[in-house]
C-alpha cells in the first residue's frame, strides 16, 4: 500500500473506522498516521533513528539534522500519536543515545520531555540491557560498555487502561505469611494489639523494569528475515509490551515498523496490527514476516484442535 504521494485527509475523515487494520503501509508515516482515526490505536511500540548511530538508506542520510535536529519530524509525529492513541493507550518508545564531541546526546531525554509537554505521563522509565556491547570499553579508554538503552512508556494523559504485569519473578519465601504466624499483629490507634491477616507469599511475583535480554543471530527473532535489517529489536522484548499493556484483539502500532518485529509479535500474541515504514524493501520484509507468523498461528491452532478431539 504506497501513499507517500496522496494528500492529508481532513479532519472529518478521522472519525472514519480504522481501514488499516492488521496492514503494512509503506508510506510517509507522518501522512499515513494523519490518515489513522483518532482514538483508535490501544499500544504503540516503536523504536525511532537514535541521533545518526544507524544511516538506513541514502534517502535518511539526507534528511538528518532537518528536523530540530533529529533526522526524522518527531514532534509532529508525536502530536499525531497523542491524537490516534486512545486515552489511557501506552506507548513503548525504546530509545538510546549517540556520543557525539565527548558527550551523549541527551535526545531521549528531550523526547521523553516532549512527549510530557504533548500531555502523556511517563508512566515507567524501563531498561533494555543486552547480553553484549557492540563496542566493549577498552582498559586505555575512558567509557564503560554501553549495554543499555531506554524504554520509555508513555501513558496518553491517564495511568494505564490495561496492565497485566508479568509476574516471573521467583520469591524466596513463597508460602510464607509475612510477620509470624497468620499475619502477627499490630497496635491500633487505640493502642490495643490486633490480628493482622495476610496472605501467604506467593511462588512468583511481578518482575523489575530491568529486562535482559539475549541479542544477535539466532537471539533476537526466530526467522532470518528480520535480519536483513541493520538494527531490530528482540521478538522477545515486544512480546513482554504487548502482554504487558494490551489485551487480545487490542490495535497495536509501530509508525516506524522497519523489519516488522512489532507486526509480526502482534499476529502471535492475538492482537490487530499497523506497521508503516517509508522503504518498500523493509515492508517486504515485515509481510513475509506477517506470512510467517500467521503460519505459526495456523499450526497452533491445528495442533489445539487435534490436542482438544483426544
Amino acid at each position: 500500500m504506497i501513499g507517500a504521494t496522496e494528500p492529508l485527509v481532513q479532519l472529518t475523515n478521522r472519525r472514519k473506522k480504522l481501514k488499516q487494520l492488521n496492514q503494512i503501509i509503506c508510506g510517509d508515516n507522518l501522512i499515513e498516521l494523519k490518515k489513522i482515526p483518532d482514538n483508535s490505536v490501544d499500544l504503540v511500540i516503536t523504536s525511532p533513528p537514535y541521533d545518526n548511530l544507524r544511516s538506513y538508506k541514502d534517502l535518511v542520510k539526507g534528511m538528518k539534522e532537518e528536523y530540530n535536529g533529529y533526522s526524522f519530524p518527531f514532534e509532529s509525529i508525536v502530536a499525531e500519536l497523542a491524537r490516534v492513541v486512545k486515552k489511557g493507550g501506552v506507548i513503548v518508545w525504546v530509545v538510546g543515545d549517540a556520543v557525539m564531541k565527548g558527550s551523549e546526546t541527551g535526545s531521549s531525554f528531550r523526547q521523553a520531555l516532549h512527549f510530557m509537554e504533548q500531555g502523556f505521563k511517563i508512566h515507567d522509565t524501563m531498561i533494555y540491557e543486552k547480553n553484549g556491547s557492540s563496542f566493549p570499553a577498552r582498559r586505555d579508554g575512558n567509557r564503560y560498555s554501553q549495554l543499555f538503552e531506554y524504554m520509555f512508556v508513555f501513558s496518553n494523559g491517564d495511568k494505564p487502561k490495561t496492565a497485566n504485569l508479568i509476574c516471573d519473578k521467583k520469591n524466596k519465601w513463597a508460602g510464607w505469611v509475612p510477620w509470624g504466624k497468620n499475619g502477627g499483629t499490630f497496635r491500633g490507634k487505640d493502642g490495643e494489639l490486633k490480628s493482622r491477616t495476610q496472605k501467604p507469599t506467593p511462588e512468583f511475583s511481578p518482575r523489575n523494569n530491568i529486562w535482559r535480554y539475549n541479542t544477535g543471530k539466532g537471539y533476537s527473532a526466530t526467522d532470518d528475515e528480520a535480519f536483513k535489517h541493520p538494527a531490530i529489536f528482540p521478538e522477545k522484548l515486544v512480546e513482554d509490551h504487548i502482554m504487558s499493556w494490551s489485551n487480545p484483539g487490542d490495535v497495536v502500532l509501530d509508525p516506524m515498523n522497519g523489519s516488522g518485529t512489532t507486526t509480526k509479535v502482534a499476529v502471535l500474541t492475538g492482537r490487530q496490527y499497523v506497521g508503516i515504514d517509508i522503504f518498500q524493501e523493509y515492508c517486504d520484509i515485515a509481510m513475509k514476516r506477517i506470512k510467517i507468523a500467521n503460519s505459526t498461528v495456523k499450526s497452533r491452532q491445528t495442533l489445539q484442535t487435534l490436542e482438544d478431539r483426544k
